[in-house]
């Protein structure tokens, strides 16, 4: 009974670190993501979505947005729940780490530059140990 209970742990344990890994934009969605630069301290991203575009579920760190266009995206979670944000070109905010699949639901592209840093001493993020964690709740380009 013991070894059938370890093995059951194992196998989800593995199944869990592959679907984390799997949540990597780049990844996952290396149409609308692309890496800028990437070392130990941090990691920057391009990302551009052509109008009607949407990607799938993925996850992000605590990050900061930096918005190139006037943009309108909706986002839908985990738990099937969506909300829409509008940005406006030349603003920043903050994206709590979270899971999420975007849409543009806008007239125009939707471009922006995403950095996470690496530094912090609450290193949580599938791209440095892992392991995706919910705990800022879902990230939202608004950060809200």
């Amino acid at each position: 009974m013991k070894r059938i209970m370890l093995a059951v742990v194992a196998v989800a344990f593995v199944s869990g670190a592959v679907v984390s890994r799997a949540q990597d934009p780049v990844k996952v969605d290396p149409k609308h993501y692309s890496v800028i630069l990437e070392n130990d301290q941090v990691r920057v991203l391009r990302i551009h979505y052509a109008p009607g575009e949407k990607s799938v579920m993925h996850a992000h760190p605590d990050s900061v947005a930096v918005f190139l266009t006037d943009q309108t995206a909706k986002f839908t979670h985990p738990d099937g729940k969506s909300d829409e944000a509008t940005e406006k070109k030349d603003t920043a905010s903050f994206a709590p780490t979270g899971s999420h699949l975007p849409e543009n639901v806008g007239k125009g592209p939707i471009e922006l530059i995403l950095s996470s840093s690496r530094a912090s001493p609450r290193r949580n993020s599938w791209s440095w140990c892992g392991v995706a964690t919910t705990r800022g709740g879902d990230a939202r380009m608004r950060g809200r």
